[in-house]
């Protein structure tokens, strides 16, 4: 099987190509530069394989939540190589993805970006048996002082959210973590590792269906909002999904 992932979620742009038992990828931290990077990627690791686009079996594709224009890139490629090619598409969380990161001991893994305006995307995670992660509890949008967590003895915490709200989040863990990395990314090459048992059961979707998860309807701020935002503090809790781009 052969499958192109995509992920563009946050500030790291990267693809990656499983082809049998390779898996080859390309990643560059790139902020405000995915759309000029994704495609000649894509063209660079089917070069590399010796691939044309017609002999991809699926597209995978991170699906959020992350900054919302790059969320909504990754799935608009990833829609159009797919009606193109006429081949289905598996939609991965990009928390899940950045989880796969972690180390495979016995702590939960709390998998946190930052969403700006003072909240935190996040989900709790844990490895199963062949070594791909599952969810412990739904992923939600919350700032970081209120978020609530699925009980466990021992956490390890990844991502930007523990490098930008790193004190509040403490606060909120049962200890100090077992293992932290703050300076990480989702990445496709663990897009394609949770894909590919969907599209070995058949698990798959077609590219209309193929949607975004933004955990929020509310992408920035007021000037209003803003302005007082030294004054009062944002409104916590979950957010919404959105199933359309």
């Amino acid at each position: 099987m052969s499958l192109l992932a995509i992920e563009t979620s946050t500030e790291c742009c990267s693809v990656a190509l499983l082809h049998g038992d390779a898996l080859i990828d390309r990643s560059e931290l790139a902020p405000r530069r995915h759309a000029e990077l994704v495609l000649p990627m894509a063209e660079s690791l089917l070069a590399e394989a010796g691939l044309k686009r017609t002999q991809l079996d699926g597209i995978a594709v991170g699906r959020g939540p992350g900054a919302f224009t790059g969320v909504r890139l990754a799935i608009s490629v990833a829609q159009g190589l797919a009606f193109a090619l006429d081949i289905p598409v598996v939609t991965v969380s990009s928390l899940a993805a950045l989880a796969m990161q972690a180390p495979r001991n016995a702590a939960a893994i709390l998998a946190a970006i930052d969403a700006r305006m003072g909240e935190v995307y996040a989900g709790a995670f844990a490895f199963d048996a062949d070594g791909l992660i599952r969810p412990l509890n739904e992923e939600r949008v919350a700032r970081a002082e209120d978020m609530s967590l699925t009980e466990a003895k021992s956490w390890n915490v990844i991502g930007t959210g523990w490098e930008a709200y790193r004190d509040a989040l403490l606060a909120r863990l049962p200890s100090v973590p077992v293992w932290t990395k703050g300076e990480a990314f989702p990445q496709a090459r663990d897009v394609a590792r949770l894909a590919l048992p969907q599209f070995e059961a058949g698990n798959v979707t077609t590219p209309e269906r193929a949607l975004p998860v933004y955990l929020r309807d509310k992408v920035a701020l007021t000037e209003v909002e803003r302005t007082g935002a030294t004054r009062a503090p944002l409104s916590g809790g979950q957010g919404k999904r959105r199933s359309s781009p």
